[in-house]
């Protein structure tokens, strides 16, 4: 086909340049359509698979808080069975150890902006030591009081989450003051007992909880542990309605960590005070 009068285009030149351009354009055509074949398969295959999940985003899931509870647990489990088992003859000094380091630990893990697993860890085993020493302590007293101790705490925990799931009580804003007020409350009837304990005030072995309510045979250690197990309980209800909201939220995955520490804290405090009230009880029989 002729492609004009000037000679340049109908040049041998231009034509073997031109029908090399042609094949290279055929050929470039046919490559980009495969492409988009491919480009359009892919797409459908992407719009057939499910929504990327929270875990595929990197966003806290109800599953991880889970894990890594049962990881932190586990931890306590293994620093509490030193003193009960490997290191029986220093379960005290494991105890202070314990008590101390997780107090530090509790602390410093509570202010930090970003969370540590290992430091997370590290406060799961120290409480470990404490709660192992504590427990054998009581249980060399009480037999039996350990496996007590253990059931109430599950008992409580699967209460208030049944309560939190039916929706029957929340951490509302009037119930949070109320909760702060008889925390604080409590904290320092706790520091005043302890200052009694310490300095000789009372010789009893719970201090000021051993003593009996005027005109019955009830220790005051009983209402005031009931009264404790309740601020517990009620601060699982502040940690499920955290958790619910940071998974709502669409949270970095890594502040499940914080999640899980916070339950460990909770879950070690409630069964510290399940343990004590029990005592208190068989105590007094």
């Amino acid at each position: 086909m002729a492609l004009g009068g000037n000679p340049v285009f109908n040049g041998k030149t231009f034509r073997s340049a031109t029908r090399g351009g042609t094949q290279a354009a055929g050929a470039g055509t046919t490559m980009y359509a495969g492409q988009t074949m491919a480009d359009q398969q892919q797409l459908e295959h992407m719009y057939k698979q499910p929504s990327a999940g929270p875990a595929q985003t990197g966003r806290m899931t109800f599953d991880d808080v889970i894990v890594k509870t049962l990881l932190c647990l586990g931890v306590v489990l293994v620093g509490a069975a030193i003193p009960a088992f490997v290191l029986r003859d220093l379960a005290l000094p494991l105890m202070v150890v314990g008590a101390l380091g997780g107090f530090v630990l509790g602390l410093v893990n509570a202010f930090r902006r970003e969370p540590s697993p290992a430091l997370i860890l590290a406060y799961a085993f120290l409480e470990g030591l404490f709660v192992g020493g504590l427990t054998m302590f009581f249980e060399a007293m009480w037999p039996g009081i350990a496996v007590q101790a253990v059931v109430g705490t599950f008992i409580v925990f699967g209460v208030t989450l049944a309560l939190f799931k039916s929706g029957k009580v929340r951490a509302t804003p009037k119930a949070m003051k109320f909760f702060m007020i008889a925390l604080i409350s409590y904290a320092l009837f706790s520091l005043v007992n302890l200052g009694m304990m310490v300095f000789g005030a009372t010789d009893s072995m719970f201090g000021m909880r051993s003593e009996m309510i005027p005109g019955t045979n009830i220790p005051f250690g009983v209402v005031i542990g009931l009264f404790a197990i309740g601020l517990a309980a009620f601060s699982l209800i502040i940690d499920f309605t955290s958790i619910s909201e940071g998974v709502r939220a669409g949270a970095p995955q890594k502040y499940s960590w914080t999640a899980a520490f916070g339950l460990t804290v909770t879950l070690i405090w409630l069964y510290v005070e399940i343990l004590r009230l029990l005592a208190i009880l068989r105590g007094s029989d």
